[in-house]
């Protein structure tokens, strides 16, 4: 993207300010359990490839309010967690202790890669990052302190939202065709750019009191961020919604498009 480190500073510290300013409203959205987007899209595909295993060490980047990490409690694991905004990270706690869930929170920013390995070197059993990725204005720290903090046969599981297709520019269409008598309804996607896009805010939920900025990234820029760090990819998943969800859609969002899947997940591993 091109950005400078004193850029980055300035992109993360008012995204920071930008997420304690609107915590109330996200740990509100996603509750306990995360919102459906969370639940039926990034959480199945998430827990498909990190095949947790009872007892394994997890750290979680990117928190939020906690639902991953808890819900990795809840699976066995022992979780560290980490967030750059406090006011999550409290609400996070707060939820914790309303579900007898214990999760170890650390404020860390994720682009600090000098904080992140305080955490201890080859600690983890498997590190995952559900939908932060877009959030951050540089990645390479995240995945270099990964790389160090995974023991040897550990791996980094990550959801993000898909950059072909749920990035920065996409625009819904809904295109209603008369064909010989025969009435269809289609529903598509109009993509402007891919390659090369700045930094844009935007709501990630309707109703979000302050857009936040995202950060899109071809796919071989996010893959090749990972490599430089000395990971491999093994698995990739593109979930979308089932086709009963699409057809029961009543508003013009990703529900409607079965066709499209609106998040990348995918595993790595420290070569």
């Amino acid at each position: 993207m091109g950005e400078s480190a004193l850029d980055i500073k300035q992109l993360n510290d008012e995204g920071r300010d930008l997420w304690n300013r609107k915590a109330r409203f996200w740990d509100d959205l996603y509750g306990v359990t995360g919102n459906n987007f969370h639940r039926q899209l990034v959480e199945p595909s998430v827990l498909q490839l990190l095949d947790l295993r009872a007892g394994e060490s997890v750290l979680d980047a990117g928190c939020g309010n906690g639902v991953m990490a808890r819900r990795l409690v809840r699976d066995g694991a022992v979780v560290t967690a980490f967030d750059y905004s406090e006011a999550m990270l409290e609400l996070a706690r707060t939820r914790d202790r309303a579900a007898g869930v214990r999760v170890d929170y650390r404020l860390i920013d994720a682009t600090d890669e000098a904080a992140l390995l305080q955490l201890g070197a080859r600690r983890f059993d498997a590190i995952t990052c559900s939908m932060a990725l877009m959030d951050m204005p540089a990645i390479n720290p995240l995945f270099a302190a990964a790389s160090q903090l995974l023991k040897p046969d550990g791996r980094l599981v990550f959801a993000t939202m898909h950059p072909a297709f749920n990035s920065n520019n996409p625009v819904f269409l809904h295109e209603k065709e008369d064909r010989d008598g025969d009435v269809s309804e289609h529903y598509a996607l109009k993509l402007r750019a891919y390659l090369d896009m700045p930094p844009v805010k935007g709501s990630g939920a309707p109703g979000e009191p302050t857009p936040h900025y995202y950060y899109h990234r071809p796919l071989g820029d996010m893959l090749n961020a990972a490599f430089a760090a000395g990971f491999v990819l093994d698995a990739l998943l593109e979930p979308a919604f089932e086709d009963e969800i699409s057809a029961k859609a009543s508003s013009l969002d990703w529900t409607r498009f079965r066709q499209f899947p609106p998040i990348l997940s995918g595993r790595l591993r420290p070569r």
